[in-house]
């Protein structure tokens, strides 16, 4: 389902992502690991075809990462970065909004961010504007709003931060349904729990002019 090969990535004109090299098939759950600065939030924005590639290919669902492409949009749902809300739109209507948008029913699309809610323990959230959200609490309705959406491809970048231990447990057990349920997941983390929760293969990331092993 994704497909990277010797991809590496220049901004600004510098490199910041070495090459790297890894398949993930429906119903994994690949984790990206490395230093700050190895590019693993670059290699997502590759993968979401927001970034292109400056060497080699990125693949998702057979065809190149393009966020203009509508057939790749539809496949791929991203947390990359802060969501963006509507301040007059408490949470539960932003669930409606995405569902609609995707070619699911209103109805749907609230149960589906209800769910993970209420996973988390905070479903009475769901009638609160985005300002009225501390950072925590910011960061489980933008895993919600993510994971109402149909997808067959998640990309998550560090989903874990600003939640507690036991939020983060959780969060391994939806990401893992999500996986068991064929979905191909991409996840960067800094968190042993989550990367441990998750099923499939770890991806180490070296940072840019750095030998292998080195």
């Amino acid at each position: 389902m994704v497909a990277v090969r010797d991809v590496t990535a220049v901004l600004g004109g510098a490199p910041v992502l070495a090459p790297v090299t890894f398949d993930v098939r429906a119903g994994q759950a690949a984790t990206l690991v490395g230093s700050n600065g190895s590019g693993k939030t670059t290699l997502l924005r590759v993968l979401a075809g927001i970034l292109r590639p400056a060497s080699g290919e990125a693949h998702v669902g057979g065809a190149p990462a393009d966020e203009k492409d509508p057939t790749f949009r539809a496949l791929v749902a991203a947390l990359i970065g802060a969501p963006p809300l509507a301040s007059n739109l408490t949470l539960v209507e932003h669930f409606s909004l995405v569902a609609v948008s995707w070619g699911i029913s209103a109805a749907e699309g609230r149960d589906r961010g209800m769910r993970v809610l209420e996973a988390f323990e905070v479903g009475a959230l769901a009638t609160r504007f985005p300002h009225e959200l501390s950072s925590g609490q910011g960061q489980m309705a933008a895993l919600a709003l993510t994971l109402t959406r149909p997808c067959d491809v998640i990309l998550l970048d560090e989903p874990e931060q600003r939640l507690d231990d036991d939020r983060v447990h959780v969060l391994g057990r939806l990401l893992e349904e999500e996986r068991e349920d064929g979905a191909a997941l991409v996840v960067a983390s800094h968190s042993v729990a989550l990367r441990d929760a998750l099923t499939g293969p770890t991806v180490r990331l070296r940072e840019v002019g750095r030998a292998d092993g080195g």
